[in-house]
């Protein structure tokens, strides 16, 4: 017991305290003033620069430079041996202890501000043994105090979670590297090895993306809700039944004209569409940049916002391919990680935006475990259910309306009946689940097809569920139940004795001690 305690590495003693950067004292009133513009602005202008409405402008911009003082002088944070404090206040002082062991990840950020100056935003994400999560934020600290402290608080977590004893008591040999560089000092972590850098190219793959297309009418909205905002802030005194007599007046005079200048800019912004979105996709993935630092990989984008993510692979449980009808068709897709502590739709757990399969594949061969196994098609049941849950309620709709609506009603809900073939078989198609000697596959969806790769020993159990339909025809939804990610990942219907089986041979320790042996009950 005491060589074991002896061998036992010990985290390093506590640092002193220590304060933001100087520099915070530029960056933390620019945020709230660039705020606060716009409302002094139009009060100055609708108070026709009133003596009152200028001093308490006057005073507003003076309470935000001394708001962005006293968070220098008051604002303090120490890495201690087994937590993380942070105090912050003058008038109510409060204090917030993170401990180290529960820290789940540490991302830094840069805004187009913060990079001016050289500054970065540490965010640290943290459990507290519930649901809820702990936060602790350090706004703003040199670029190299960011880095350093990333590197530290990851080393002392997991000198507090004893990782080097998991390894020696028989953990894989991979783990047993990953503990054993986690437990080395930061300054002695490798060079970063870059496995993806973004070419030009890929930025215009945001054409293949829903979300980026309609990014001018967004756009617009924003714009119209801006203009409103102002209208509402100048307090403008206008009847409600004037303002509808103006507009029945104008329409009344200007019809066409009207409509012809709706449908230009109708038109104008669909044309716009892929121009926007190449546009808002370049500034979210800028210099976009996969690359291991460490045992650790880092997702580094932004232009204006400069992100990093780091996800350590100790936390990597597998990983997921994302893709549409569009980017299948240009042999497209995402890459996702499945880690411990981060939801599978946080942004967090994205390894690389949308890019042609080869490469995506190349970088999951080099940085992750590879899928090396075939998918075994579902049973031809789970292509009716496809076809029926597609076609069978447009068409059912349809026959409901054709009593009582014109005839073009229902001809219009004949047309996602009739596209309900096509995406029905596309559908069944889609599905499938396997496995190699170390993951397991599962795959569903169309519109959005998502195909989940598991590390065998990432799986810690299994979850089949039945429809009163699917029990008729013998199938199941089966679940691989997993600490990380979505948590549970589902081959959509399967057959049922066969997915008993799959589960069986994947985890044979975990599912066959539930199996009937049919041969010892017909001897019984």
């Amino acid at each position: 017991m005491s060589s074991d305690a002896e061998q036992q590495p010990q985290p390093p003693p506590p640092e002193p305290e220590r304060r933001l950067s100087p520099l915070t004292l530029l960056t933390a009133p620019i945020r709230p003033l660039r705020s606060l513009l716009v409302p002094i602005l139009i009060a100055l202008v609708a108070g026709n620069f009133n003596p009152w409405v200028l001093g308490s402008s006057a005073l507003a911009v003076v309470a935000v430079v001394v708001t962005g003082f006293v968070t220098y002088r008051t604002f303090r944070y120490r890495v201690g041996q087994e937590r993380l404090e942070i105090r912050k206040g003058l008038l109510q002082r409060s204090t917030r202890t993170i401990p180290l062991e529960r820290i789940r990840g540490v991302e830094v950020t840069s805004t187009l501000l913060h990079r001016a100056f050289g500054l970065a935003v540490v965010n640290i994400e943290a459990a507290a043994g519930g649901p809820d999560a702990q936060e602790g934020k350090l706004d703003a600290v040199s670029v190299d105090e960011a880095e350093r402290l990333r590197r530290e608080l990851l080393h002392r977590r997991a000198l507090l979670r004893g990782e080097s004893q998991q390894a020696a008591s028989g953990e894989a040999e991979e783990e047993e590297r990953t503990d054993t560089a986690a437990l080395a000092p930061p300054s002695a972590v490798e060079p970063d090895t870059v496995y993806f850098a973004m070419p030009a190219r890929w930025y215009f793959y945001a054409v293949l993306s829903l979300g980026y297309l309609l990014t001018p009418f967004v756009a617009l909205a924003a714009v119209l809700g801006f203009v409103l905002q102002i209208v509402d802030d100048l307090s403008l005194d206008i009847e409600s039944e004037q303002l509808f007599g103006a507009a029945d007046e104008l329409l009344a005079d200007s019809v066409l004209p009207l409509i012809v200048a709706g449908v230009a800019v109708i038109v104008v912004l669909v044309l716009m569409m892929p121009v926007f979105a190449v546009i808002s996709y370049s500034i979210s993935h800028w210099d976009f940049t996969l690359l291991r630092r460490g045992e650790a990989l880092v997702a580094e984008r932004g232009l204006f916002t400069r992100s990093s993510v780091t996800l350590e692979h100790r936390r990597i449980r597998g990983h997921e391919l994302l893709d549409n009808p569009l980017q299948r068709l240009r042999s497209a897709v995402r890459l996702r990680a499945i880690v411990t502590g981060i939801s599978g739709t946080s942004n967090r757990a994205a390894l690389l935006p949308i890019g042609d399969r080869d490469t995506v594949e190349r970088i999951v061969a080099q940085a992750l475990q590879p899928y090396r196994g075939p998918l075994h098609a579902h049973p031809p049941a789970a292509r009716t259910r496809r076809l029926v849950r597609a076609i069978v309620p447009f068409a059912a709709l349809a026959a409901a309306v054709a009593w009582f609506a014109p005839w073009w009603v229902t001809a219009v809900l004949l047309i996602p009946a009739l596209l309900g073939i096509p995406l029905g078989i596309d559908r069944y198609r889609s599905l499938g689940h396997g496995s190699d000697s170390d993951s397991v596959s599962v795959r569903s969806g169309s519109l959005r097809r998502h195909q989940a790769v598991v590390h065998r020993r990432a799986v810690i159990g299994w979850r089949w569920r039945q429809t009163l339909f699917q029990r008729r025809v013998r199938l199941a939804d089966m679940g691989l139940t997993v600490g990380a990610g979505d948590g549970v990942y589902e081959a959509i219907d399967a057959d049922l004795a066969g997915s008993v089986a799959f589960a069986a041979e994947v985890t044979p320790a975990m599912v066959r001690p539930f199996l009937v042996d049919d041969s010892d009950h017909e001897s019984t």
